[in-house]
């Protein structure tokens, strides 16, 4: 007898394979689509519908889209997922497509669901101390406008002047402050989402506290819109801190400094960032931007507090990375000189993007007491690839992106770039690691998930999923 999860795959096969031809079901799955969304919602022009196959990943495959769908409200997103369940369609959840796991690639013949035009920040309140916004609001923007009632909210990817609240929920995201303030998930406190069949589902609460039932908010987060789409978010604010200052500290070897970041946590200081970038990175940035970073160091060490005395505090920390071998220690005077470090951090990626025009940038969490001996390990591999591969840390957490820099012109250095980046997968997980920090499995991890969690964990994420999406339309093909 047919399962309904094989139906629906079939269906996503005819829908792929005639597309183009204008099937049938393709004709009805945009006449349905179009009876309840508004004019210019429902985007099929082949050329615009294929700007929305991808994410940022390299080594991702990915679809050829039915449609594309831009819905305004939560009950036109209701109307995408019963048109795309009566219709057994795959339908992928998408936001700003800066994903590195190739989490929001399409699916042949899927509705891409982009919720950019969702962007609304509905409420903010300084007593209770939330935000209460929809999935396409950009974090930064979110960012800037609490910070005008006084609060903060924490979670910054290097990416936040572009990528989306819902796409972080999605990827359980990190940035550069999790050291001090953790990650994403710790800021959900609640959620709106429409599940497959077109339910509206609310998770979590607005309280400080609240521990009634299983926490599915928990479940969500880190769910690459597998389970469900994420439609609104009750998001926990902090108070602003104090403006912080940053301390850059050179190391003579990659070594030294990760003795440092021992040295730093093992102290009991808790900056409020601790990264690190090695010496290909340092000079990536310089190429690209012309920063005046010290070429001559084999690893810059960024730190900052953001306490009442930051001075004080980062003389105590440069006094630690003195004892671990620093080569210099050079706090900043002011904001706009803690800012000036800050961007070079944040421009890591998009310069080590630049020296080969392709990168494949992996996000290996290990025990920060192993943070030395992974280092050295791709340093290893990078030499037994024969490729450069530069590494930018949130040291304080352990997570490194060590980031493969090939041409994908040459069939043989794009063939070394992906085992390398599979071994230094391996060796995360020898050294007691994860394979992902923050960017999460999508496509690009499915095979380490699995070796990761084991078959007993697998077994109860699959079945998970079958409660949730039962037909399997919801971002077939990722994680699992």
């Amino acid at each position: 007898m047919e399962s309904r999860t094989e139906s629906a795959a079939e269906n996503a096969v005819e829908s792929a394979t005639e597309s183009r031809g204008e099937s049938p079901l393709v004709e009805r799955l945009r006449a349905d689509l179009r009876a309840g969304l508004p004019d210019g919602a429902v985007l099929t022009d082949p050329d615009v519908t294929a700007s929305y196959a991808n994410d940022m990943a390299s080594f991702c495959p990915a679809g050829t889209p039915a449609v594309v769908v831009l819905p305004r409200t939560v009950e036109e997103v209701r109307h995408v997922l019963r048109t795309a369940t009566a219709l057994r369609v795959p339908v992928v959840p998408q936001g700003a497509r800066t994903g590195l796991s190739g989490a929001a690639n399409a699916s042949d013949g899927c509705v891409v669901l982009s919720l950019t035009k969702m962007d609304r920040i509905l409420e903010i309140n300084p007593v209770d101390r939330i935000a209460v916004v929809e999935p396409g609001v950009v974090n930064a923007t979110l960012s800037r406008a609490v910070a005008e009632h006084g609060l903060y909210y924490p979670p910054d990817p290097s990416s936040w002047e572009m990528c989306t609240i819902g796409g972080n929920i999605g990827t359980a995201s990190g940035g550069l402050c999790c050291v001090k303030y953790g990650v994403t998930a710790e800021y959900v406190l609640g959620l709106e989402v429409v599940l497959a069949d077109g339910r509206l589902l609310s998770t979590g609460r607005r309280t400080a506290k609240g521990v009634a039932g299983y926490d599915l908010t928990r479940l969500f987060v880190g769910s690459e819109g597998s389970l469900g789409v994420v439609v609104g978010a009750t998001l926990a604010l902090k108070p602003q801190p104090p403006q912080q200052l940053v301390l850059a500290a050179e190391f003579a070897s990659a070594d030294a400094a990760c003795d440092a970041v021992c040295r730093i946590m093992a102290g009991g200081h808790v900056p409020s960032l601790l990264e690190l970038m090695d010496r290909t990175t340092v000079k990536a940035v310089n190429d690209l931007a012309h920063m005046g970073l010290p070429e001559t160091t084999e690893a810059l060490l960024l730190a900052a507090f953001d306490t009442p005395d930051p001075a004080a505090d980062l003389a105590a920390l440069g006094a630690l990375c003195e004892a671990a071998g620093a080569t210099q220690v050079v706090p900043a005077d002011d904001a706009a000189e803690s800012e000036l470090l800050l961007q070079a951090r944040r421009l890591s990626l998009t310069a080590l993007d630049a020296v080969k025009g392709t990168t494949m940038i992996d996000d290996v969490c290990v025990p920060r007491s192993q943070l030395g001996a992974m280092l050295a390990g791709v340093d290893r591999i990078a030499e037994k690839y024969a490729l450069t591969i530069g590494v930018v840390a949130h040291a304080g957490d352990g997570n490194t992106h060590p980031t493969v820099c090939f041409d994908a012109t040459d069939p043989d250095e794009s063939r070394r770039a992906r085992e390398s980046f599979d071994e230094i997968m391996a060796l995360g997980l020898e050294l007691g690691g994860t394979i992902t920090g923050e960017h999460g499995v999508g496509v690009l991890k499915k095979e380490w998930l699995a070796r990761e969690a084991g078959p007993v964990s697998m077994e109860l994420q699959r079945s998970i999923k079958q409660v949730f999406d039962p037909l399997g339309i919801l971002n077939p093909g990722k994680l699992f």
